[in-house]
C-alpha cells in the first residue's frame, strides 16, 4: 500500500518598500535626498514589516557619503572664492 502525501505551500513574499528602492537610487544620484529617503524608508519598514531594510540602509550609507562629498565641494568652492577675492588692489 503506497501512501501519497501532498503538501501545498503558499509562499507569500512581503512587498519591497518603494521608498527603500528610491533611497538607494537617489543615494547615487543626489546624496542628501538618498539619505532622507533611507531614513524615512527604515521607519516605514519597521512600522509595516515590508522588505527592503538592507536597501534603505545602503541608501543611508551611500547618501551620507554623497552628502559629505557635496559638502566638501561647497566648502572648497567657498574657500577658493574667499582666497581669490581677498587680495587687495
Amino acid at each position: 500500500m503506497e501512501m501519497c502525501i501532498r503538501f501545498r505551500i503558499n509562499l507569500v513574499r512581503r512587498p519591497t518598500n518603494t521608498t527603500a528602492i528610491l533611497a538607494l537610487v537617489f543615494g547615487f544620484v543626489f546624496g542628501p535626498v538618498g539619505l532622507a529617503l533611507g531614513i524615512s524608508a527604515r521607519r516605514q519598514i519597521r512600522r509595516t514589516g515590508e522588505e527592503g531594510d538592507g536597501l534603505a540602509l545602503a541608501g543611508i550609507i551611500v547618501g551620507s557619503i554623497g552628502t559629505a562629498v557635496y559638502g566638501s565641494l561647497i566648502l572648497i568652492w567657498v574657500w577658493a572664492f574667499i582666497a581669490l577675492t581677498s587680495f587687495g588692489p
